[in-house]
């Protein structure tokens, strides 16, 4: 038996995954133990894990980065966006390092697996502590740098022609300069460790460590075979924090004699309802049933969504076991989460992306054939419609979205990274696990 430390930030979108882990790992007779935010802990503890709370990172001070207004209209003015960029990414380092050199005193973990935002185990623990560190991506694909892929962010078409080829070099470039005084920051953070600084941006650093776990399959993330042996597709990572619940009543009265469509802007939305206001408008009165969730932080009737059709339901949440395999197309601002469920369920998507890595998303989205994508400057209720109109009437987005559907489940998701996570906590040294990783990153699936 070994044991893990999961080292994740309090948002469902990044500890959901890993819970879907641990419940994995825990079922091969390892044990886990969570790293996160007061406001992760009474859901992991339900599970069963036990959860240290933050005691030197400032949870509050996150959530005003991640959730403030200020915050999203900074995705407009990328000099502010970097800042508070810098403030929650590097700035807690020092915090998390405290504090998960504690946990690991008392608790001595085998390995820790740390998200992709969570940097201290890459950035420092990897160095100044005899544990291996394992990185699991939050996104829906490998943000590391290499040329099957455009730089992540913008949500740029995949290089294959000699245009985008061009642009994703130029963006690249741009986006090196534009960061040069965060790496300059970064390594001022390693020096307070005694550490020297990197050789590389930070993102290419974490495919240094030992095992890198990416939640998709190849097939949705370009085919990519530019990535070190490190890395390993799993496939997508999915645990709903409402299993014991029964399904709404209210599911079966709604009339089945026209196609569903699911409308959501996620979990963690908080500002203007934007896609909900398009939806309840573009699609009232149309012959589809209309299920539209606010989000559990939001209440539907502060939300103004103005006169409600008879074909639209509105509620807060509703699990998706219960509701995807009836629904014929999902539309959404594109979280990892949300398009990985409509996925693995063959669910097509309209996406409009808003910030994050929901460009990304849905430019893989698109690149699949599984869906459509609406920028945010141009939606209109209109436009919404007309996009829903064609995901139905076209049958291939449907075959699309049920092939990915099926290479998911190849891939084998919590399954697939419990054992690699247990080939890590079990080995006797780092080189070992790095040596006996693949040639090429593309699992292959009998």
């Amino acid at each position: 038996m070994a044991r893990f430390l999961f080292a994740v930030w309090p948002f469902p979108s990044h500890f959901f995954p890993m819970v879907a882990i641990a419940h994995a790992l825990r079922e091969r007779g390892h044990e886990v133990a969570f790293y996160s935010g007061a406001g992760a802990r009474p859901a992991i503890e339900a599970e069963g894990f036990a959860c240290s709370s933050f005691e030197s990172v400032d949870e509050r001070h996150v959530d005003d980065i991640m959730f403030s207004r200020d915050h999203y209209a900074s995705w407009k003015l990328p000099l502010r966006l970097k800042h508070l960029l810098r403030d929650w990414l590097l700035g807690t380092v020092p915090g998390q390092v405290e504090d998960l050199n504690r946990v690991m005193a008392e608790w001595r973990p085998d390995a820790i697996l740390s998200e992709t935002s969570m940097w201290a185990p890459m950035l420092v623990l990897h160095e100044t502590r005899r544990v291996p560190i394992a990185v699991f991506s939050t996104v829906a694909a490998c943000l590391l740098p290499g040329p099957d892929a455009p730089p992540a962010g913008p949500g740029l078409p995949r290089p294959r022609s000699w245009s985008t080829r061009l642009a994703a070099r130029v963006t690249r470039s741009a986006m090196n300069a534009f960061a040069f005084d965060f790496r300059r920051a970064i390594d001022d953070v390693r020096r307070l460790y005694g550490l020297g600084p990197l050789t590389m941006p930070f993102t290419e650093f974490t495919g240094r460590m030992p095992l890198y776990l990416v939640p998709t399959t190849p097939e949705f993330d370009y085919e990519r075979r530019d990535l070190p042996p490190s890395v390993h597709y799993i496939g997508p990572c999915l645990w709903n924090a409402g299993a014991r619940e029964a399904p709404p009543a209210w599911l079966d009265e709604l009339a089945r004699d026209r196609p569903w469509v699911h409308v959501t802007e996620g979990t963690m939305h908080m500002q203007d309802p934007i896609l909900l206001r398009a939806a309840a408008k573009g699609l009232a009165g149309r012959p589809v049933q209309v299920i539209m969730t606010t989000g559990s932080r939001r209440d539907p009737a502060s939300l103004a969504l103005g006169p409600v059709s008879g074909n639209v339901r509105i509620e807060r949440w509703v699990p998706h076991r219960f509701l995807l395999p009836r629904t014929d197309v999902v539309v959404t601002t594109g979280g990892a989460g949300t398009v990985m469920t409509a996925l693995e369920a063959g669910v097509p998507l309209v996406v409009v992306p808003t910030e994050w890595d929901k460009p990304e998303n849905a430019q893989r989205v698109v690149e699949s054939g599984a869906g459509v994508r609406i920028s945010p400057r141009r939606l209109s209720p209109a436009r919404l419609r007309a996009a829903v109109e064609r995901v139905l009437q076209e049958p291939s987005f449907r075959g699309n979205a049920e092939r990915l559907a099926a290479a998911f489940a190849r891939y084998r998701g919590p399954a697939r990274a419990a054992e690699l996570l247990e080939r890590l906590g079990s080995a006797p040294s780092i080189r070992h696990i790095v040596s006996t990783n693949r040639p090429h990153v593309k699992e292959r699936v009998s």
